[in-house]
């Protein structure tokens, strides 16, 4: 049988396992022993989903059977939310700089900005929920005294008024919550993630 954790080969001996749910159970609680949780299996190149998870685990062990995880642990989620601390910060300031950008003209550079915004974002909320794996590690987690959940309720209002903002090109309205909304809710997360 060929083991595999993220992408590295790993040496096992089985004891009593004899089906495929078997060693997903043992390789789980390995997992939780250590500070880790899966967030992927693969069986013989077959992506093992919520739906399949059931009837793949009743089959049988063979001697060619591969199985692949992917695994985060504690640690690599708090490197993780250290690193978008620090691009929250630089983001932060970029924001507070986009009125000035757009007077200037420079709407290349504010919508260069904007996009690694978006992206940055979208990163915080994978790994939130990456995080919610975790529970007794970052459930205290607050950003202004709110839990991740409630902060993004508060903040996608504000966000959508934002898309709406350059879909108009309204370089007035962007520039204001750029400045006045955006870019205290990113200090905000940069803050709340440094101190994790």
């Amino acid at each position: 049988m060929d083991f595999y954790v993220n992408g590295d080969k790993i040496d096992v001996q089985l004891e009593d396992e004899k089906t495929v749910g078997d060693v997903l159970k043992s390789f789980e609680i390995t997992c939780e022993q250590n500070n880790a949780a899966v967030i992927g299996i693969i069986v013989d190149g077959k992506t093992i989903t919520a739906d399949i998870f059931d009837e793949e685990s009743k089959k049988e062990l063979k001697p060619d059977t591969k199985l692949e995880f992917s695994i985060i642990n504690v640690q690599t989620i708090k490197d993780s939310f250290e690193k978008l601390s620090t691009l929250f910060k630089d983001l932060s300031d970029q924001m507070e700089k986009i009125p000035v950008i757009l007077q200037k003209g420079e709407n290349k550079l504010a919508a260069e900005s904007i996009a690694v915004l978006a992206d940055s974002i979208n990163q915080f909320c994978h790994l939130a929920a990456l995080a919610s794996l975790f529970p007794e590690d970052f459930t205290q987690t607050t950003i202004d005294g709110m839990n991740f959940n409630d902060f993004f309720k508060e903040f996608s209002p504000i966000l959508l008024d934002y898309e709406q903002a350059l879909q108009n090109n309204d370089t007035v309205m962007i520039g204001d919550l750029s400045e006045y909304e955006i870019c205290p809710r990113l200090k905000s997360i940069s803050d709340s993630l440094k101190n994790m």
